[in-house]
């Protein structure tokens, strides 16, 4: 006996599809407003030299003096340390203070507040806390490392130790990647563990097998919006090269964004500066372009190897 097939009218999927359309619309709008309009214009501006008062074409001018730009290539280089090091450090650490967390009975509470707070500090003060702190001359961490012997580096001051300070500050600031690693690790369902330890899996075992499987999605979340945020570095950056340069904003005083020695110069430093100090808006579109290109690089690979990793698991 065939069953009978009941086909939808046409007019209904074109109802249908008239309703999804009008629910996504302001997504949609949204999308093509502020990121599909930005990048064509990004695009179209790139080959112009344009100081917001004039508009002249260059054709591919821009984009052979930003690939012969030594700057872009230090610039290039700071930014993939950053990414390299810099989040690898504070997956693990926040990973790891959150695993601390749900081994703690008492006390767990407070522990979990003093390592939240720090996220709450604005990005400004924090860094300008941080310098100081690591100031060698007067700063007490370099006085509490004499203490015991040790001769503390030039932190913010040299070029060896400025982007391992940086990375000590985004360490000290993994508080909200803390609370998603935490609750992720709560979630983790008991009798996972129960099972892998009848089988004899001891406590690294039951990790690599039970818990890096089960919070793998958290952790590709967490590892991609830390390596975009990682590519868009700037903040930080800029005040720490300030401050350490004892540069101020008073006339007639200048200030080359990367001290010392263009260790701390990123991309999007470099790219403000173009733009909004040298006037040179139709590089500066060449280089925000680059920008995109390297987090899209970057985030598609990170989507590859989390999906064969899923794969193999």
């Amino acid at each position: 006996m065939m069953a009978s097939t009941h086909a939808v009218p046409p007019r209904w999927r074109r109802g249908e599809g008239a309703r999804a359309l009008l629910w996504l619309a302001p997504w949609i709008v949204g999308v093509l407003v502020f990121f599909g309009y930005p990048l064509l214009a990004t695009v179209y501006f790139s080959f112009y030299r344009y100081d917001l008062f004039t508009l002249e074409f260059v054709g591919l001018d821009n984009w052979r003096y930003a690939f012969a730009d030594e700057r872009v290539y230090q610039s290039a280089r700071n930014t993939l340390w950053l990414v390299v090091f810099m989040v690898p450090a504070q997956l693990l650490f926040a990973l790891g203070v959150a695993q601390l967390l749900t081994k703690i009975k008492s006390g767990a509470g407070v522990l979990r507040t003093i390592f939240y707070l720090p996220s709450l500090v604005p990005a400004v003060a924090g860094t300008v806390a941080f310098v100081y702190l690591l100031n060698p001359a007067t700063g007490p961490v370099n006085q509490l490392l004499a203490l015991v012997g040790i001769t503390g580096p030039d932190w913010f001051g040299s070029a060896a130790w400025a982007k391992p300070s940086l990375t000590l500050l985004a360490v000290w600031g993994v508080g909200n990647t803390m609370m998603i690693f935490l609750a992720a690790l709560l979630d983790v369902p008991r009798h996972l563990y129960e099972a892998a330890a009848i089988d004899g899996a001891g406590a690294w075992r039951q990790f690599r097998n039970v818990t890096l499987p089960t919070i793998s999605p958290v952790l590709m979340f967490s590892a991609i919006t830390g390596v975009i945020y990682a590519v868009q570095y700037f903040a930080q950056a800029m005040i720490a090269s300030r401050v350490a340069s004892g540069a101020t904003d008073s006339a007639g005083s200048t200030f080359t964004p990367g001290y010392p020695d263009g260790s701390l110069l990123t991309l999007p430093q470099h790219l403000f500066h173009t733009g909004f100090r040298d006037w040179s808006m139709g590089l500066a579109c060449v280089h925000a372009l680059l920008l995109f290109a390297v987090s899209m690089v970057f985030t598609l690979i990170l989507l590859r190897q989390f999906s064969r990793a899923e794969g193999e698991s």
